[in-house]
C-alpha cells in the first residue's frame, strides 16, 4: 500500500486556501494526463496515416476502457463533490457511483453532482451499456452488476435485509473487467466495500481509498486500507489526477508498447524475483510467468513507472516496494464458502463420507495449504462442525491452515472478519458460529480450536501427513506445469487410503489420473487411489536451475534435436565408464548407467525404485551402513574389493557412495558407482573354489545361511527405523506448527490472566469464582478478609469453608442462581461489625454458555455508618424543629412551592398540614409591609446573607400576625432553597 500526502494533508485541519491551490493544481495535472486522449481522436493533419487503422484504435480503445467503481455512503456527498471538481469530462473512463440508498429513497445526487462536473450523469438502467466519459448512478433498492460491459439490475432476495450493494458491484466488476477494473472506497460507515475491493486487486486491479483522516466518517475507508490491498490512500482532490497517469500507462492502455526487448524483458523480471528471494526467502521462478509479469506491471502503473529497468531500480532502493510487490504476487484474495455449490457438495458428500467412516472421538485430519486470511479454513471447519452435529458423531478434528504469508497468517489466527462476510455466510451460520462485535464478526472458541496456523511454503517445507482431506483451491493455477505436479506428488503422499483433493474450479490433477480418481469433474473434487505403486517425492525441496519459461523453451528444444557432444559423451560413458545409479534423499533411484542388473536386482511383488530394496543381497547390509553415514557427513566413502555372488562365481567391485554438491538443484541427490576390478574368468575361478569348500565343508555352509538370515532380519528392522524416522519428520513439523499456534494462545492467555489479575485487584472487591459445581476455581486477595481461604482451597466446595459471617444459605443461594440465571442480592454483617454488598450472578463463557457462578462482596462499612450517622441527625433535627418556639418553614423561592415546616408555622398560619402544600409561600403573608409578596420571596435567593424582614402573616379568619422573618439560602447541586425563621411580635415571650 502506497501512502501519498503532502504536508498540507499531514496538518488538518487544513487552510481553505491551500486546499484550493491543491485542487487546483491536481485539475491542471489531470488536464495534461488526457491530453495524449485527445491527440489520438483528433483528425489526422495528412493523408499518410491510414483512416482504417485510425478507426479500429478507436474503436479498440472505446471498448477497452476503465471503468471506475466508488463506494460512498455517510459523508460521502463532501467526498464525491471533492472528486468530480478535479475530474476531466474526456477521461476516456466510465464512473460507477454506488451508495447506500433506501429502496423508495428518490435520490436527487445527479442535481447534486452536476454543479462539480460536465460529464454526463445517468441512473442506471437494466441493460444499459457502459460508455466512456459518463458517471452512472445506482437504482435505489437494486443491486447493480456488469457483465460484458452491460450493467445488470438485481432484485435483493430479501429486500429489508442487511445488504452490501458496494461490496456486490465491486465483485461484479472484478469478474468482467479484471485488470481493467478500478475501485475507489470513500467516507462511510461500516465495512461495505472492503471484500470487493480485495476481489478486484486479486483480478489485478487497482484500487484507492480516501485518506481515513480526512473522512467525514472513516469506518469504510479505514476497513479498507486494513487489509493491506490499498494501492493509493489519497485525499479525493488528488484521486482523478493520479487515476488518469494510471490508465496511461501500458498495463492499462494495451496500444503502447513497453519498449524492452523479449530478452531484456524476461532478464529484469529475473532480476525482480531475486530481489524478491533475497529478502523473503520466497522463490517465484517457478510461478506462472504471465501471471508474474502482469503483477509487476501493475506495480509500474501505480507509479507510473513505463520502463521495466526503471522499475527494478526503483526497488533496489526502496525494499518496502519489494514487501508490497511479494504481497501482490501472492494473490490472497479468498472469501467464505467461495464457490457454494462445490461447499455444499464437500459437505454432503466428502465431509458426510469421512466423518461416517470414523469411529467416537477418532483424528480427523485436513490441511488447507494456501489459506491466505483463512476463510476457506473456517468454512471447512463450519461444514465439519455441522456434520458432527447432525450425524451426533465428535472427532478429534485437526486443521492445518498454511500459508507463506505471514501477515496473512497473524489475520487468520485472529479469527476476526468485517460484518460485510454477512454477504456470504447465511444468517444461521452468523448466529451459530460468530460472536458479532461492532463491525465485525469473531469466530467463536469450539471453530477456532479446531484450527492450527503455521507460516509454510509448499516449496521448501516438509508437508503434513495421514490426512483425511487437502484442500489447495486457487494456488496451483498460479504455478507452472512441472511446480504442479511436484505438487500434486506430495498430496498423494500426505494422504490417507481414500482420502480426498479439493482443488480450485479452474484447477486440475493434469496427468496424474493413476493417483487420483475423479469425484466430481466440476468441482474438482478427487479421492486417492488405493493400491499405487508410490512415486518419488522430493520432500522438501526442489530445484530451481533452469526455471524460468525462456530457459525451459530452449531445454525442450535441444531435446528434440540431434546433439553430437551428448551423442558422444553417452558412448564413451556406455563402453568406459563404471556402472552408476542416482537416487534422491529417500534412496529411490531416479537414474542408472551401464550393465546394472549384477547390482541391482528386481524384487519380487510390487515393484519398487528403493536401492535397498533392489540392491544385491550381498550389497544391501553394506550399502544400507554406508547411505546411513553418509546422511550424517556428507562426505564421499569407498568400500574396497566387496565381493558379490554371481551365479556361480564371485564379482569382486570397489563400492564408492558420493553426495552430489555442484549446486541448489542437486542438494540432496547421491551417486552410487559399481567398480567391477577382477577379470570374470578369475572371479569364476574363485567361485568354483568356493563352491567346492561349501560343498566339503557343511558348518561353513550353516554359518553363511544364519549370516544370510541375520543379514536380513537387520535390514529389515533398518528399513522399519528409516519409515519411522519419516514419519516422526512429518509429526515433527506438526508439532512444530502446533508449539507455534499454542505458544501464541500461552502469549494472550498470560496477557489476559495478568489483565484480570491487575483489574482484580485494583477494585478491591472481593470476589471468588465457582464452577457448576459450586467447588471454588480462584479468588481475588480481598477475599480472605471474608473467608478462612488459602490458594490450597482451590477445588473444594464453597461449603467446606469457614466464614466470618452467616454463610448458611450461602450455598443453596448460589444453587439457586445457577438453576435460574436470576442474580440475588443482600447485605451481611460480618463479625468484627463490618458490613458488605453480596451479589451472586451467573458465571457465562464468551460462548454464552453458564459455567458456574461468581460472587462479589463490596465493603460498604463507610456508607451504613454515614447512614445511620445521618438518621441519628436527622432525628435530632427533627426533634428541635418541632419543639421549637419560632416557626420555620423551607421553600422553593422560584416556584413558591412549600417544602417543609414546623407545628409552629402552623399555628402562626391558622392552616394545617395538609392545606400548606396546596398554598404558595406569598399566598400566607397580605401585601402590606410590601407591596409584591412574590417578588420578594423570589428575590430572597439572590441574597448571600442573612435577611431580616418584618412582615404580616393573613389568617384564614382575616386575622392579621405581625411577624419577624429572617430567610437563609440553602444550595444543592439541583435546587436552591430559602429557610425562614418567623417571630410573632404579639407573643409576650419574644423577648
Amino acid at each position: 500500500m502506497v501512502r501519498k500526502k503532502t504536508e498540507a494533508e499531514k496538518k488538518k485541519p487544513a487552510q481553505t486556501g491551500k486546499k484550493e491551490a491543491l485542487a487546483k493544481e491536481s485539475k491542471v495535472q489531470a488536464k495534461k494526463a488526457v491530453t495524449p486522449t485527445v491527440a489520438k481522436t483528433a483528425m489526422p493533419k495528412t493523408k499518410t496515416i491510414a483512416p482504417a487503422r485510425d478507426e479500429k484504435v478507436i474503436k479498440e480503445q472505446t471498448m477497452t476502457f476503465p471503468i471506475v467503481g466508488i463506494g460512498a455512503s455517510a459523508g460521502g456527498l463532501e467526498a464525491l463533490e471533492g472528486f468530480f471538481s478535479n475530474m476531466p469530462d474526456n477521461s476516456n473512463l466510465a464512473v460507477v457511483v454506488i451508495q447506500h440508498l433506501a429502496p423508495k429513497y428518490k435520490s436527487i445526487m445527479a442535481t447534486l453532482l452536476n454543479k462539480y462536473t460536465t460529464m454526463k450523469i445517468l441512473e442506471i438502467n437494466d441493460g444499459m451499456r457502459a460508455l466512456p466519459n459518463c458517471v452512472y448512478l445506482n437504482t435505489p433498492g437494486m443491486d447493480v452488476a456488469i457483465m460484458n460491459r452491460t450493467f445488470q439490475l438485481i432484485q435483493p432476495l430479501e429486500p429489508h435485509a442487511y445488504r452490501l450493494p458496494i461490496d456486490f458491484f465491486f465483485r461484479s466488476l472484478a469478474d468482467d473487467l479484471g485488470e481493467k477494473a478500478i475501485c475507489i472506497v470513500l467516507s462511510g460507515t461500516g465495512t461495505d466495500g472492503t471484500l470487493g475491493l480485495k476481489a478486484i486487486k486479486g483480478a489485478g486491479g487497482m484500487t484507492m481509498a480516501q485518506d481515513e483522516t480526512e473522512a467525514k466518517y472513516d469506518s469504510m475507508p479505514r476497513s479498507a486500507i486494513n487489509t493491506g490491498a490499498v494501492d493509493l490512500v489519497l485525499p479525493v482532490e488528488r484521486m482523478p489526477g493520479e487515476l488518469l497517469k494510471y490508465i496511461k500507462h501500458p498495463y492499462i492502455d494495451s496500444v503502447r508498447s513497453t519498449g524492452a526487448t523479449e530478452e531484456k524483458y524476461q532478464n529484469n523480471v529475473t532480476k525482480i524475483l531475486l530481489q524478491i528471494r533475497n529478502h523473503t526467502g520466497q522463490d517465484f521462478s517457478q510461478y506462472k510467468q504471465n501471471t508474474i509479469r502482469r503483477r509487476i506491471e501493475r506495480r509500474m502503473a501505480v507509479h507510473q513507472i513505463d520502463k521495466i529497468a526503471d522499475y527494478l531500480s526503483y526497488i533496489r532502493e526502496n525494499t518496502a516496494e519489494i514487501g508490497i510487490l511479494y504481497k501482490d504476487l501472492l494473490i490472497g484474495v479468498t472469501n467464505f464458502f467461495r464457490d457454494k455449490d462445490a461447499f455444499d457438495l464437500l459437505k454432503n458428500t466428502v465431509i458426510s463420507e469421512i466423518i461416517q467412516r470414523k469411529q467416537t472421538n477418532s483424528a480427523l485430519r485436513v490441511w488447507v495449504a494456501g489459506c491466505a486470511t483463512g476463510e476457506e479454513a473456517y468454512s471447512i471447519a463450519i461444514l465439519i462442525a455441522e456434520i458432527m452435529e447432525k450425524k451426533q458423531r465428535q472427532c478429534n478434528v485437526q486443521i492445518f491452515a498454511t500459508d507463506i504469508d505471514s501477515t496473512a497468517i497473524e489475520f487468520a489466527r485472529a479469527g476476526i472478519y468485517p460484518d460485510s462476510i454477512a454477504a456470504d455466510v447465511s444468517k444461521e451460520r452468523l448466529k451459530q458460529f460468530f460472536i458479532k462485535e461492532d463491525n465485525s464478526y469473531k469466530l467463536k472458541k469450539r471453530i477456532r480450536e479446531m484450527l492450527v496456523f503455521a507460516a509454510q511454503s509448499l516449496i521448501k517445507d516438509p508437508p503434513f501427513s495421514r490426512l483425511d482431506l487437502v484442500s489447495c483451491r486457487n494456488v496451483l493455477i498460479y504455478m507452472d506445469a512441472s511446480l504442479q505436479k511436484k505438487i500434486l506428488s506430495v498430496f498423494h503422499y500426505t494422504l490417507n487410503k481414500d482420502g480426498y483433493l479439493f482443488l480450485g474450479s479452474s484447477e486440475t490433477i493434469g496427468n496424474f489420473t493413476d493417483l487420483f480418481s475423479t469425484e466430481n469433474a466440476k468441482w474438482k473434487i478427487y479421492k486417492r487411489k488405493s493400491g499405487v505403486i508410490e512415486k518419488g517425492v522430493d520432500l522438501p525441496a526442489l530445484p530451481t536451475k533452469g526455471v524460468f519459461q525462456s530457459d525451459r523453451k530452449e531445454e525442450k528444444k535441444d531435446y528434440g534435436e540431434i546433439n553430437i557432444i551428448q551423442l558422444a559423451e553417452r558412448e564413451i560413458l556406455n563402453k568406459y565408464a563404471p556402472s552408476f545409479a542416482l537416487i534422491n534423499e529417500k534412496h529411490e533411484i531416479l537414474y542408472v548407467n551401464g550393465n546394472i542388473h549384477k547390482y541391482l536386482l528386481t524384487p519380487p511383488g510390487v515393484p519398487t525404485f528403493n536401492i535397498l530394496k533392489m540392491a544385491h543381497e550381498d550389497l544391501r547390509y553394506k550399502l544400507s551402513a554406508i547411505l546411513h553415514k553418509i546422511s550424517r557427513r556428507k562426505e564421499t566413502i569407498i568400500e574396497k574389493e566387496v565381493k558379490i555372488r554371481d551365479n556361480e562365481h564371485f564379482l569382486t567391485i570397489d563400492l564408492t557412495v558420493k553426495p552430489l554438491k555442484t549446486g541448489i538443484a542437486t542438494e540432496g541427490l547421491t551417486m552410487i558407482i559399481f567398480d567391477e576390478k577382477l577379470p570374470a574368468e578369475k572371479a569364476r575361478k574363485k567361485g568354483k573354489a568356493s563352491l567346492k569348500i561349501s560343498k566339503e565343508d557343511p558348518q561353513i555352509t550353516k554359518l553363511e545361511l544364519e549370516l544370510k538370515s541375520t543379514k536380513e532380519y537387520l535390514q529389515a528392522t533398518i528399513e522399519e527405523l528409516e519409515t519411522s524416522n519419516e514419519e516422526m519428520k512429518s509429526t515433527n513439523e506438526e508439532l512444530q506448527s502446533t508449539n507455534e499456534e499454542l505458544q501464541n494462545k500461552l502469549n494472550e492467555l498470560s496477557r489476559s490472566n495478568n489483565d484480570l489479575n491487575n483489574l482484580l485487584a485494583s477494585t478491591e472487591i472481593a470476589t471468588i469464582f465457582l464452577d457448576t459445581k459450586l467447588n471454588i476455581v480462584r479468588f481475588t486477595p480481598m477475599l480472605t478478609k471474608l473467608f478462612n481461604m488459602l490458594l490450597s482451597d482451590i477445588g473444594r466446595s464453597i461449603g467446606d469453608i469457614t466464614a466470618k459471617f452467616n454463610t448458611d444459605t450461602l450455598r443453596d443461594d448460589s444453587a439457586e442462581v445457577l438453576r435460574t440465571l436470576v442474580k440475588k442480592e443482600c447485605q451481611i454483617q460480618t463479625k468484627e461489625q463490618a458490613f458488605y454488598n453480596m451479589r451472586i450472578l451467573p458465571y457465562r463463557t464468551v460462548d454464552n454458555v453458564i459455567d458456574g457462578v461468581v460472587i462479589t462482596f463490596i465493603d460498604v462499612t463507610k456508607i451504613k455508618n454515614t447512614e445511620d450517622a445521618l438518621r441519628l441527625i436527622e432525628s435530632r433535627f427533627d426533634m428541635l424543629n418541632q419543639s421549637s418556639l419560632f416557626g420555620i418553614v423551607l421553600f422553593n423561592p422560584e416556584s413558591g412551592v412549600i417544602v417543609d415546616y414546623n407545628k409552629k408555622f402552623e399555628e402562626q398560619t391558622g392552616r394545617s398540614l395538609k392545606e400548606q402544600h396546596t398554598y404558595k409561600i406569598w399566598d400566607c403573608f397580605s401585601p402590606e409591609k410590601t407591596k409584591n409578596p412574590a417578588e420578594f420571596f423570589q428575590g430572597l435567593s439572590k441574597k448571600n446573607e442573612t435577611v431580616s424582614m418584618e412582615m404580616n402573616i393573613r389568617r384564614p379568619d382575616g386575622v392579621i400576625v405581625p411577624v419577624c422573618l429572617m430567610s437563609t439560602v440553602i444550595k444543592t447541586s439541583k435546587n436552591i432553597y430559602v429557610q425562614c425563621v418567623v417571630k410573632d411580635l404579639t407573643d409576650p415571650l419574644r423577648t
